[in-house]
């Protein structure tokens, strides 16, 4: 029996390739608490590494079933966790006793009530923690399905897509690149909380001037 870590991205991906692709990305954009300690962008990166084949090395993946499982998930589990969020969403967060998933359905509810429907979708897909809690405070805030339907399959596509080419055009370029997949993932880590920094620093200067 093959051990596997669902929160380990080698492990995911070595086990089940395409497929883990489409379950993480499904899990982690619509299942909430759940898709709140999956990897996103940590996946994504090193499938489409995994893609990209050599002279020396044959693909591991097909990139076309890497980017369709990935597509697939993204869409389809942001509308899982829209009904989710129509469906009892506020009653589930309030249960949770996780600080960050409530800080993370906070700063949701903020980026949807500052740039509008649109534009908080597709905004929330790229930063980690947000997008496992957005669609769900979406639903859970009444945005139209229609609306939402829209631009969460956009966001979601563009995200999914750009993490596996920009992986797999690093993997077709760099010889053995496949070799230093965990220290490319922990780049992938760095820069993926890099949208975070500014919205910390807004929330610790709000906090600083209504202390004063």
């Amino acid at each position: 029996m093959i051990a596997v870590n669902p929160m380990d991205s080698a492990s995911v991906l070595a086990a089940f390739g395409a497929l883990g692709v489409l379950v993480v990305t499904f899990a982690e954009s619509g299942l909430l608490v759940v898709g709140f300690f999956l990897p996103g962008d940590t996946l994504l990166f090193p499938a489409g590494v995994l893609c990209a084949g050599s002279a020396q090395q044959p693909a591991r993946m097909a990139l076309w079933e890497v980017l369709l499982c990935a597509a697939v998930g993204a869409v389809a589990g942001a509308q899982l966790g829209y009904l989710i969020g129509r469906h009892g969403g506020r009653a589930l967060l309030a249960r949770t006793s996780s600080r960050r998933v409530k800080d993370a359905a906070r700063r949701a509810e903020g980026l949807l009530a500052r740039y509008g429907h649109g534009k908080a979708l597709v905004i929330g897909r790229f930063v980690p923690l947000l997008r496992s809690v957005l669609h769900p405070v979406a639903g859970a805030l009444g945005v139209p399905a229609r609306a939402f339907t829209l631009w969460q399959a956009v966001g979601g596509v563009l995200w999914s897509q750009t993490l596996v080419l920009a992986g797999y055009t690093l993997g077709a370029s760099v010889p053995h690149i496949d070799d230093y997949l965990l220290p490319l993932v922990a780049v992938v880590v760095v820069l993926s909380l890099l949208p975070l920094l500014p919205e910390a620093r807004r929330a610790r200067r709000e906090r600083r001037d209504s202390s004063e």
